[in-house]
């Protein structure tokens, strides 16, 4: 991916939103960790991180973006609504708006407003750019601190940590190696890695600086590291102006004029 001066290209956008395109409006409160206990049973682990997981319907923030990709780094502003199971929509900044994306169970839709270009295709276009099996559940659950896996399905066992409760699935033959952290104190999901088996490929997802609001809590920052084998790329999200409206717009239209592109 390239980044031309003060403008973002189409893929490295696009690249955002798929890897997590997102301190508040109330004091903030940094939570604590305790040492995990030693003999807690799996069930009563599980049920504990379902019980204190993220529960929303709306959300909204403004989103200090970095990208990094060791060669060039770059900042944007992108406003993020996320209407849960329903869609996510985001508009990029960069003093004036630049680009907007709106990602549903069935549709992606992205225009960019330099080369005055749009893109509309089914969700499997994210899975083919870059090579992954996520579903639209996933990408919202990658934004807003919770597990891809569903804790509740499939086999799990816990290995030894020091300073979390690290979950990992039973069965080896998987596309993908998922490992999951959580804090001891809270059972918030801290840290979620994946692993592609006989490669050095890995995508990484840290959650940081949890803070409360409305009686949910919520990551104040998301790091995401994608490595490919040869070369790694970051993305650094701090949330701001986090809100859960009962009413939010999520307006997109392609203006007229633009091109459409095939990717």
């Amino acid at each position: 991916m390239r980044f031309k001066s003060k403008i973002i290209t189409l893929n490295t956008f696009l690249f955002l939103a798929v890897l997590a395109l997102f301190t508040g409006c109330k004091s903030a409160e940094i939570l604590t960790s305790k040492n995990p206990a030693k003999n807690i049973e799996l069930k009563d682990l599980t049920k504990a991180i379902a019980k204190n997981q993220l529960h929303y319907k709306k959300f909204r923030s403004r989103v200090k973006t970095t990208y990094n990709d060791g060669k060039r780094k770059q900042q944007i502003t992108v406003n993020m609504r996320i209407e849960n199971t329903k869609s996510i929509w985001m508009s990029a900044t960069m003093l004036v708006p630049i680009a907007k994306v709106l990602i549903t169970p069935d549709k992606v839709s992205f225009y960019e407003k330099f080369q005055r270009t749009f893109f509309e295709g089914d969700v499997s276009f994210l899975n083919k750019k870059f090579n992954t099996d996520f579903e639209f559940k996933d990408l919202q659950n990658l934004l807003m601190g919770l597990p891809l896996s569903d804790l509740k399905k499939g086999d799990w066992e816990r290995i030894s940590h020091p300073k979390y409760y690290l979950l990992v699935p039973k069965s080896k033959d998987l596309a993908f190696q998922p490992t999951y952290f959580f804090d001891p104190n809270t059972f918030l999901l801290v840290e979620q890695r994946f692993l592609v088996p006989g490669s050095q490929q890995s995508l990484t997802v840290k959650y940081l600086n949890h803070q409360r609001l409305d009686g949910e809590l919520i990551p104040g920052e998301v790091q995401i590291s994608l490595f490919d084998g040869k070369d790694l790329k970051t993305v650094s999200l701090v949330y701001n102006r986090i809100e859960f409206p009962s009413r939010m717009s999520l307006p997109f239209d392609i203006p007229e004029g633009y091109k459409p592109i095939e990717l």
